[in-house]
Order: C-alpha cells, then structure tokens, then sequence
C-alpha cells in the first residue's frame, strides 16, 4: 500500500475518528537483500542476523548496568523481524524524506531526545542521572537503526519501567499521608520549566505536589470527586499506568524508537506498528463510527488536535482543538472511566461506537481548567456534512442607505466522492462542482462580491484545492511540488475561464491548513481577493507517503510489519514561497483566540523550515490595489477599537495568553480554586468566539466577527468600484 497524505494538520501521533482524506502515490522499490533478511527473519523464536554497532562513548561499549535496580519481570524482547525493519528505515528516510537528509550525529541526538520525552514528557520518572547516562549515547543512536540494533532502545526503556515501579510504590505511601492544601506551594506543569529530579527525595516531593495537583483537580470538576474516593482514583490510575508500561509489547517499543527517529526530521514522519497500521486502516475504511475528531497523547492526556467538519463533535459545538479529554462514559449515565495515563489507542475503543449511541466525555477545555462533561452523540460522517453551502447576506453599509448583496460561501473541505468519479458518474460530488453551483446562484442573486470561508478548513483533494482555485482564475499555475530529488513539479489550472470574476475575500484561520493554503496563497499570489483572518494560515506544506513495509517488501502483503509514514514533497505557491510553518499571511488581521493556540505547525518540534523555490510565471490581476488593502486595515483597526464585544473579546484573549504561559500553579486550594474560577467565567464567551470564528451547522453566524468581516467585504467593493476594478481581468 502507498498512499498520499495531503489532509489534516495535525502533526502528532494521532488517531482519527472520523473521515481521513489522501492521495495515491508511487515508491521506489526496496533492496532485495532487506526482503531476503526479512524471510529469513520470519520463523518465531530466531533472532534475526545482524551485526550489532556497539555504543561507542569513552571507554564506554555497553550500557552501563541500571544502579541498583532489579530488572522487571518479563520485559518484551525484540521481534526477529524488528532488526530488519529498523535498517530498512534507516534506509529510506534519507533517500525518500523530502530534506535529503542522512542521518547523521545531529538528528541521532533529536532521536535520543524525543525517545526520552516519549516515555517520560513531564520529567516526573527518570533522575538526571538517568538522562547524564543516556546522553553519552546520543551520537550512536543513527549508527544502531542502521545496524538493527536495538539494545540502547530496550536498556533505556528498561530503565524507565524501574522508575516507574518506584514512583508508582511511592504514589501509594504518599496518598496514605495527610496532605496540607493551606500552605502556599507550586506545582511546576511546563516541560521546559521542569528538571530532572537529581535524587530520590527530590523525585518524592515532586509526586507530592503532582497528587495534591491532581486532588485539586478531581474536586473541581462537574462531578467532583473528594475524600478516599478521589485517593482510590488515583491509585486506580497509577496502578492502570504501571501495568500499561509492564504490558508494553516489543513492537509498541519498535513504534516509540524508530517513531522518534523519524520525528527528528519533521513530525509528520513516524513509524506504525503492525497494530497501528490496522487502526489506521479501519479509520481510512470509514468502518467504524465515532465523534469525527484527531486524537493525539501529551503529557499522559488525550488531546483534540483537530475536529473534522460534518463529524458528530462538529455538529455538538463545544469540543475544539486543544481540549484534553480525561474521563469517558458510554450512554446517558454509564460510568466515568479515568482515562489520565491511558494509551491512546484504548481510549479510541472507547469513544467509538455505534452510530446514533451516547459517549460522554470529561473535557478539559484548552488543556486545563475545571473538567465539563460533554455528550456527544456518534455518527456516520457522510459527504454532505463536510460539503460546500452558500448563503446570499444582504448586508447593511454602515452610514449608507440600502442593503448590499454579498454571497457568504462555507468550505468546510477539499472532497471528492472518488467511487462516483471512477464509474464516470455524471452527477458525481466534489467540492469544485458543488462551489462552482452556488457561485452561479449568486449570480442570479446579483451579489457584489463573495466571501469564500476556509477558516475549520483542515483540507483534503490537493486535485480539488487546485481545480477550486480555477473557478476564480483564468489560467495558470497553482502549486509546485518539490520532492526528494529536489526536483519541482508545477500543477496548473488549465480550464480556461471563470465562474466568479469579482471581488473576492477568502476568510483563514489558524486551522486553515493544507489545501486550504495552496486555494489561499494562490489567490494571493494572482492578486486576485484579499484574505482575513488569523494572522497565518496553519503552516502545514507537506505531502506524506504511507508505505506498507510488508508489501513494499514482497509485493504483496505476505504479513503485517507496519508501516512507514515519510514526508516526501513540499508545497510551494506561485511565486516560489513555501506554504510550511510560515503559512498565508492575512491582509487584514482580525483579533481571535484560535490565533493564540498551540495548534499550528510551527508548535510542533523539528517542523521543517520555510524556504523558496523558483517563482512560476502568472498572470497578476488588478484585484488588490495596495492603497486600499492599507485603507481596509485601517477602517478595520478603528472599527475594532470602538467596538465593546471586540474590546471585551482582546481582554479575553490577554488572559488566556496569561494562562496558557504559566509555568507553574499555586497549590493553595483557596487560590486555586480562585484561578479555576476566573478561567470558568470566561470559558463560555470564550466559546462563543470561537464558535463566531468557526461555526457548525449554520453557513453564517450573524456574530460581531462576522459582522466585520462582512464590513471589510463592503468596504472592499466599494474601494473596487471606485477604481473601476470590480471584475478581474
């Protein structure tokens, strides 16, 4: 199996619930001597032969012996196939990673690094001695994938199960103690902030705090829990979380290395077991219901990375990108299961289900916060809830008489109903047929101008972004595509004409990504509308490859030995900016919470760098004349000023910039508290800006956002008219 990855920003080890989109692509053939290995590797019980580089560090061959610490009781041993599969990613992450790179020294200590915060995120495991030993590795961690070595993998992984049976040990002495919420002492949640704790009286007063944190939390919530109960909790959870470690199986340690080998180059490439690839599939297959959103694992948290549009989170309207999920029930009244510390994959079996069946989940909302139970009903993602809708507005021109006609168009995502266009369906569904049917619909409504929506567009048929785009441009190129070779390939619109030649404003977020950035930045490019929004679009300029191991290996798939997802092109616009990390940027930026969130890109470790390629010659249109882009802000500017809910909106997003960089939190219950309730007062307008900026089941939200992004539109039109630019040409 190859398969192209275009849609969804998200840039985590992910699973999704709902619709995942893709395009098909072609790799190059492995060497025949890692398929004749691989055969040779397959009976069980037979290592598999490989000629092991010793660690080199000093005078240092081997891993030192863990101090003082028992083994555990059967720990996981390499697969015979495991050796083969790790040179077999060595192998091809230079040739087919779209940077070129070897892998060298440089990315062996971004592997070491991201193995490390993998097993241990918030430093509350290993003692920095732990780390002093490991890092005198960390320039051998190359030289081990290719040779199929996975002792560093495992001596380290050992380790870590150690620390964990000991921590976990004193979890239960401390909850046994009497804990003291009146004096003024802080907990440390920031990673960066963080240290490894240097002894074990250190590491003890640290998972003092992180239980009296963790007691906080439990008391406020919707269903507070208090006393023994919350004590027994907690004991379940790190019981649950002890056990996970001790039950790890040789291939999840396969996925968490080589993944973290394949994340220092960018962190859209990871490895898949066996395990994970047939989730994956299943996700793919739309074979199982569930609430349409892209799970990922932070810090021992469930996080939403993104919701995807007509899935049954979209439709319920409260969950959004960057709430963690801590507790889950089925039905109406089922028990709250504690899902803090869980794998992820198990919390997926449980918020899947039926279509038409009840989970509730217990939200964090912004990854902190009082907990809130939210129930969602699941759902079939069908076609026509992600599709194209258009709505004729008849706006008010502030200080004029009369209304102005603007044609408002939501574009959730790039779709195409691929079986339909296969059997050469004449009626067959894509998003470029369903745009180009309300653009003409507007025209019979005589709009003046159109307002495109991409801003909860994640995505989707690059063939779609690029035909869309040709229903506003005459002709001319698109994208450009870089690949490995650093060879670019440029993809044109080459349908002659138009459907809509006025004015136009395309509408981003910062969870506009993908797709939606190549329709955006060629707009741009062509001078051909304006864009508003976030500052920039998400960032995501990448192409990913599935690559099937099994069938890579042997043609067909004779067993499943996962799966290597590798970024292998890159986007570039027009004029030869890449549309990676740096994004779209706005012409007229509008103030927005989103804006604010770790969702994009550049949040992301090791995300590739911005660059440029040879510009491809275009057409220019005369559509977004400087002086007025420069007038339009400035009317905007003072509009926002003079504006009580957009004041009231700045002030709101001050305190959750506040929140959200705070590196530690008191753990006095009375000023504890008091914060918790600070930030649950304006969650619920929170909420309401974000809904203003996204939207779900309504085209348009008649919303003072939206209001001014229709003001800008007016505006717009009228600077258009004034200079006798009001079509293109």
């Amino acid at each position: 199996m190859s398969q192209r990855l275009g849609s969804h920003p998200p840039r985590f080890a992910a699973v999704t619930l709902g619709l995942l989109t893709g395009f098909s692509g072609l790799l190059s053939p492995l060497h025949a001597q890692d398929t004749d290995q691989l055969r040779n590797a397959v009976p069980a019980g037979q290592q598999p032969a490989v000629n092991p580089v010793p660690i080199q560090s000093g005078t240092q061959s081997a891993p030192p012996a863990a101090e003082q610490q028992a083994a555990p009781a059967q720990l996981p041993k390499p697969a015979p196939q495991d050796s083969v599969v790790s040179r077999l990613i060595a192998r091809l992450m230079p040739s087919e990673h779209v940077s070129g790179k070897d892998l060298d020294d440089a990315l062996s200590a971004r592997a070491l690094d991201l193995y490390i915060q993998t097993l241990d995120p918030l430093k509350l495991y290993f003692l920095q001695s732990d780390i002093d030993q490991f890092n005198r590795y960390s320039a051998v961690v190359d030289d081990h994938v290719r040779a199929g070595n996975l002792d560093l993998a495992y001596y380290i992984f050992e380790r870590f199960t150690q620390r964990v049976d000991q921590r976990v040990a004193k979890i239960h002495e401390l909850l046994e103690s009497d804990f003291d919420f009146t004096i003024d002492e802080e907990v440390i949640v920031d990673r960066d902030a963080a240290q490894y704790a240097h002894n074990a009286e250190e590491a003890t007063d640290r998972w003092r705090r992180q239980l009296k944190l963790s007691l906080l939390d439990l008391k406020d919530s919707d269903e507070p829990v208090v006393g023994q109960e919350a004590r027994d909790q907690l004991l379940r959870r790190y019981d649950r979380y002890a056990k996970r470690w001790r039950s790890t199986s040789s291939d999840d340690i396969l996925e968490m290395f080589l993944t973290s080998v394949t994340n220092s180059y960018d962190p859209h490439s990871t490895y898949m077991s066996p395990a994970t690839l047939d989730d994956f599939n299943i996700s793919m297959a739309l074979n199982l219901d569930g609430i349409g959103a892209s799970l990922g694992e932070k810090d021992g948290t469930t996080q939403v990375k993104a919701i995807i549009p007509g899935g049954a989170a979209d439709l319920h309207g409260k969950l959004k990108p960057d709430d963690s999920i801590v507790s889950v029930g089925q039905g109406k009244d089922g028990e709250m299961v504690d899902i803090i510390e869980m794998p992820l994959k198990d919390v997926v079996k449980l918020i899947r289900g039926k279509a038409g069946s009840t989970v509730r989940l217990g939200v964090r909302p912004g990854g902190s916060g009082n907990t809130e139970i939210m129930e969602i009903v699941r759902a079939h993602i069908e076609l026509k809830d992600s599709a194209a809708r258009g709505k004729v507005i008849e706006h008010e021109v502030p200080g004029q008489p009369g209304m102005l006609k603007i044609g408002y168009l939501n574009l959730p995502s790039f779709y195409m109903d691929m079986e339909g266009a296969r059997r050469n369906d004449p009626d067959y569904r894509s998003s470029t047929r369903d745009v180009a049917k309300i653009l003409e619909d507007f025209k019979q409504q005589n709009v003046a101008g159109v307002v495109l929506d991409l801003s909860r567009n994640g995505g989707g048929s690059l063939t779609e972004a690029i035909s869309l785009t040709g229903l506003f441009i005459d002709q001319g190129p698109v994208v450009q595509v870089k690949d490995s070779n650093g060879s670019v390939q440029k993809y044109d619109d080459d349908h002659p004409g138009t459907v809509w030649d006025g004015p136009l404003v395309v509408l981003t977020s910062k969870l506009s990504a993908s797709a939606s950035e190549i329709l955006a930045g060629a707009i741009k490019d062509y001078h051909r509308g304006i864009i508003v929004g976030d500052p920039q679009t998400h960032g995501k300029g990448t192409v990913q490859t599935l690559m099937d191991i099994g069938q890579s290996l042997f043609r067909i798939r004779r067993a499943n030995y996962g799966a290597l997802k590798v970024t292998l092109q890159q986007f570039y616009l027009p004029d030869g900016e890449s549309t990676q990390l740096d994004g779209v940027a706005a012409d007229i930026v509008l103030p927005s919470v989103i804006a604010k969130m770790p969702v994009a890109e550049g949040d992301l470790e090791y995300a590739l760098a911005n660059d440029k390629i040879t510009p491809a010659p275009h057409d220019l249109y005369r559509m977004v004349p400087a002086d007025l882009v420069n007038a339009l802000r400035v009317s905007s500017q003072k509009r926002i000023s003079e504006d009580e809910e957009f004041t009231e909106l700045m002030r709101r997003i001050g305190l959750y910039v506040d929140q959200k960089d705070l590196q530690t939190i008191s753990l006095n219950e009375e000023k504890f508290m008091q914060r918790r309730a600070e930030m649950k007062a304006q969650k619920d307008e929170q909420e309401k800006e974000i809904e203003a900026q996204l939207g779900t089941e309504e085209v348009f939200h008649d919303t003072f956002y939206n209001q001014e992004v229709l003001n800008i539109t007016q505006q717009y039109i009228e600077g258009l008219r004034a200079q006798n630019l009001a079509r293109a040409n």
